[in-house]
């Protein structure tokens, strides 16, 4: 802990110097430790040839590198073994950021800045980014962050729910409103960006000789911490308040949630789950993580974009639903762009689900993100009909006996359904719309 406690010290003074050059590094560091000792001229050496220019915002790394260097480390051993003390006599405060950023996003120079924004006070800042990660290893209680919910899905692996408390989102709003919607997006990205919908992403494809639709596996409890860090890095944001924002927007599970998992999936699949989310990840539950998700693959992207203008189609994503559609992708035009798309995904640290990979032709019915795109956008008719069967039996028998699924809240149910369907096809949800307005709820 000492040097660490040191080398953080000397990665401030160095930031602090008026100049990033040798003789100012000297004399900055020789303030800091009160003396000036052999070892510091070849320290201060080696980190002009680690880097060439100062890193103004990312005073972490330096204090690692400075705490891993050979030149250090000796200095230490030396030390101990003549029986002296290395202290700091100075410590200077780190200076604000100069990282250049054209992003309208608010200012953030410090930690204690950053707990002004989020509103917490500076002594509750460690514990709302929680960059150590004590809620994974803290026993159940009112200190945790998250509640657990376990979605069955019969014959799938499970689906969990990490809902954060009332103070978490609050947390989580004020970052996702004033920063990561000033961010930009790939235009393929279609699901929880505004002014696009499922409907915007299915209509490139529609009246398209092939339909070729895949998933990604896991998508949210796959995206890191690594990954959200690097959002925050690329808004301008120092190294510090980066690190802070993504231990407040990611999560690793407590064991004895993934020992809670229910029945469902591969042996293979259940065991990749437990350990993806036991690692720092997207909890799915959070008002940041949908806009995280599209943030952190914006590189992904790019590349599905590029390889699918190479091969002349067309691409949207929606969530973990990736789409292509073209003229010339069939037998092994189509194989051939599969193979290149899940090299691509694997290479971003993400994997298909090859089980829903599906290849549709203008005979079969064409699908993208549940929406039909044969000849236009339009909802698939046995959805349609079966919410107007349901909607119909409330409106005549009542709405208690056809909650057959056991939702906790049926009239929110098929009111989100009936939005689906009214957000696509204006005209067909007016006709549910009537049948949902006959049904009496009391």
């Amino acid at each position: 802990m000492r040097q660490h406690s040191i080398a953080v010290g000397l990665s401030h003074a160095m930031l602090a110097a008026p100049e990033w050059a040798f003789d100012p590094l000297v004399d900055a560091c020789g303030r800091a430790l009160g003396v000036r000792p052999g070892w510091l001229w070849p320290l201060v050496d080696g980190t002009l040839d680690a880097y060439r220019r100062a890193p103004l915002d990312a005073h972490r790394e330096l204090a690692r590198w400075i705490e891993s260097s050979r030149v250090f480390q000796e200095a230490f051993d030396a030390a101990r073994e003549s029986g002296r003390v290395i202290t700091l006599a100075h410590i200077e405060a780190i200076p604000a950021s100069m990282a250049p950023t054209s992003l309208a996003v608010p200012a953030i120079d410090g930690l204690g800045e950053l707990a002004d924004f989020l509103e917490v006070t500076p002594a509750q800042l460690d514990w709302v980014t929680d960059t150590a990660h004590w809620n994974r290893r803290t026993p159940r209680g009112r200190l945790h962050h998250y509640s657990y919910d376990w979605l069955v899905r019969p014959g799938r692996t499970p689906r969990l729910l990490e809902v954060p408390t009332p103070r978490m989102r609050r947390v989580h709003r004020r970052v996702l409103t004033d920063i990561l919607s000033a961010l930009p997006l790939n235009d393929a990205a279609h699901g929880f960006v505004p002014g696009r919908s499922a409907a915007t992403g299915a209509a490139a494809h529609v009246g398209a000789r092939t339909v070729i639709t895949l998933d990604l596996r896991s998508f949210f409890a796959r995206v890191t911490a690594r990954r959200v860090f690097s959002v925050f890095r690329q808004a301008g944001y120092p190294e510090a308040v980066a690190h802070a924002l993504t231990g407040a927007c990611t999560h690793a599970v407590p064991s004895w949630v993934g020992a809670r998992m229910p029945a469902g999936g591969s042996s293979e699949e259940r065991a990749a789950l437990r350990q993806t989310i036991s690692r720092a990840h997207l909890p799915q539950g959070s008002p940041t993580s949908p806009a995280l998700s599209n943030l952190s693959v914006r590189r992904l992207d790019s590349r599905l974009s590029g390889w699918a203008a190479a091969s002349g189609v067309a691409y949207t994503r929606y969530a973990d639903d990736l789409a292509f559609s073209g003229d010339d992708v069939r037998g092994r035009a189509a194989a051939r762009l599969i193979a290149g798309v899940e090299r691509i995904v694997r290479d971003e640290g993400h994997l298909l689900n090859e089980a829903k990979t599906r290849i549709a032709g203008r005979g079969a019915r064409q699908s993208v993100t549940g929406l039909v795109v044969n000849d236009g956008v339009a909802v698939d008719r046995g959805y349609f009909d079966e919410l107007k069967a349901i909607l119909h039996n409330c409106a005549t028998n009542g709405p208690h006996g056809q909650n057959r699924a056991g939702h906790p809240d049926f009239r929110a149910h098929l009111l989100g359904r009936l939005a689906w369907v009214e957000s696509v096809s204006p005209s067909r949800g007016a006709r549910l719309r009537r049948d949902f307005d006959r049904i009496d709820w009391s």
